[in-house]
Order: C-alpha cells, then sequence, then structure tokens
C-alpha cells in the first residue's frame, strides 16, 4: 500500500489543529474548574460571614449555606462539562430524567427534607431546646436536612425524621422559660385540713428555687372515699425544673410527717 506523503501531512496538519484546539479547550476548563471551585468557597464563606453578621439562626445558616454551595458546584459542573464540548442540553434532560426517578424512590426522604424546611423557617423549636415528640422527651442537639438530632436526659441519642416531626404534635418545654409541675398528695380525713396547707405552702415558699412570681399555689383538689387530695403547683426555671420537682416531693413528705399528718399510701403525681 502506498502512502501519499501529501496525504499523510494533510492528516497530520488536521489532527495536529483538533488537538491544539481541543487543548486550548482542556486547559481553559481546568482554569475554569479550579477558578471556581475557589470561587465557591470564597462566596460560601462571604455569605455565611453576612448571615452570622445579621444574627441568622445557626441551624438556617449552615442549611442556606449547604444548599447554595451544591448549588454552585452543579453549575459549575455544567460549565465545565459544556467548555470541553460535551453537549449539556441532554445531560441535563438526562439529569432532569434520574432527578424524577430517585424523587420517586425516595420519597420519605423528600418528607423529611420538606419537614426540615417547615422546622427551620417557623421554628417550633431551637437547639438546646427540651422538647416531647413522636414519643421521646430530649433536648435537641442538631437539626440536619433530613433528621433531628436529640439527646436524652440518660446520655442516647435519639434520630427522628423531620417528616413525622413537622406533621405531629410537638411539646416545647423550653419556649417560655418557666415551667409549672403539677403534684397530688393524698391525706387521710382525720388530718386537719388548714394545718396540712400551711405545711404543704410553707414547703413551696422556703425553697429558693421556687418562683414567687407566679405564687406556688396549694389547694384541696378532690375528696375521695378514702382520702384529701391537695393538689401543688410550684414553678421553676426550666433548668431548675427537674430538682425543684424532686425536693417538694421530698421536703413535703418530711414536712408532713414531722407534723404528724400521715399521708395516704395512693398519692398522685403528675
Amino acid at each position: 500500500m502506498n502512502l501519499d506523503p501529501n496525504q499523510f501531512s494533510n492528516y497530520v496538519t488536521k489532527y495536529a489543529d483538533v488537538l491544539v484546539d481541543y487543548s486550548l479547550k482542556l486547559v481553559s476548563a481546568f482554569i475554569i474548574l479550579f477558578v471556581g471551585i475557589y470561587a465557591i468557597r470564597l462566596i460560601n464563606r462571604l455569605i455565611t460571614k453576612v448571615m452570622v453578621q445579621r444574627n441568622l439562626d445557626p441551624t438556617l445558616t449552615k442549611f442556606l449555606s449547604d444548599i447554595l454551595i451544591w448549588a454552585l458546584r452543579i453549575l459549575l459542573f455544567v460549565t465545565f462539562i459544556s467548555k470541553l464540548g460535551i453537549e449539556t442540553s441532554s445531560f441535563v434532560a438526562i439529569l432532569g430524567a434520574m432527578g424524577l426517578a430517585v424523587g420517586l424512590s425516595l420519597q420519605g426522604s423528600l418528607s423529611n427534607f420538606a419537614g426540615g424546611m417547615l422546622i427551620i423557617v417557623f421554628k417550633p423549636f431551637k437547639v438546646g431546646d427540651t422538647i416531647e415528640a413522636q414519643g421521646v422527651v430530649a433536648t435537641v442537639v442538631e437539626i440536619q436536612i433530613f433528621v433531628t438530632k436529640m439527646l436524652t436526659a440518660n446520655n442516647q441519642t435519639v434520630f427522628v425524621p423531620n417528616g413525622a416531626l413537622s406533621n405531629g404534635t410537638i411539646i416545647n418545654y423550653s419556649m417560655q422559660g418557666e415551667r409549672r409541675a403539677d403534684l397530688t398528695f393524698a391525706i387521710s380525713y382525720d388530718s386537719d385540713i388548714k394545718k396540712a396547707k400551711e405545711v404543704l405552702l410553707n414547703v413551696l415558699n422556703t425553697n429558693p428555687k421556687v418562683l414567687k412570681n407566679p405564687a406556688p399555689e396549694v389547694f384541696v383538689k378532690n375528696l375521695t372515699a378514702s382520702s384529701i387530695e391537695f393538689s401543688l403547683r410550684p414553678w421553676a426555671k426550666n433548668e431548675n425544673f427537674g430538682v425543684v420537682f424532686a425536693q417538694t416531693l421530698e421536703n413535703c413528705k418530711t414536712a408532713l410527717d414531722e407534723a404528724g399528718i400521715a399521708i395516704q399510701p395512693y398519692t398522685l403525681q403528675k
């Protein structure tokens, strides 16, 4: 087979031109990639700094920051492959189809994502609050995109899906700053009601952790077949609630014993 030198020279020239042209595209594409990565980091830091200066909620700041950085990364990737000469319209169509398929298969995760958005926007609770939800009483440690991380009093970490959390009943024990304990003591009919009330009220008034405003209350709650039930309602700061509850039980028992007032076996505590 005879190879025409002129034809070979034309092939070499043609492919050399293609190679040079593509090399320029390749170099410019990688320059865009590296500059874009640096720019994304810089933009993320600046936006985060602005949100922190405006005292935006830390959870919302992190959430918006994550969304921004991933949106910019996707935009950078599309720009990068477009610069390489790859047709982006078909690529975007493929991404859309993949997104639809993933969305249908991850409906639960999308529900949790939407729940996380609702929690962050409407703020039924924040990090550090003690809440009761989905059968769990715990302190909120972190509000993530799909789940909320909580820590129970016995140091157990619980992850609750945001979808169920946002659609269920939430009791926030920390939102008001103060909390009332409701306790019931039952005494016998042989006891002096006025004396018993004075003893119980004195226990509440002498406890420095019981708030004076709102004032603690002691009153007869019910007259049963075998006992007189007193309701005790001391108020305390959220951080002192557990201590006040325990101290009230112990101190009332001691004070009633010292006053010679018998406590009935059935005592209801709420």
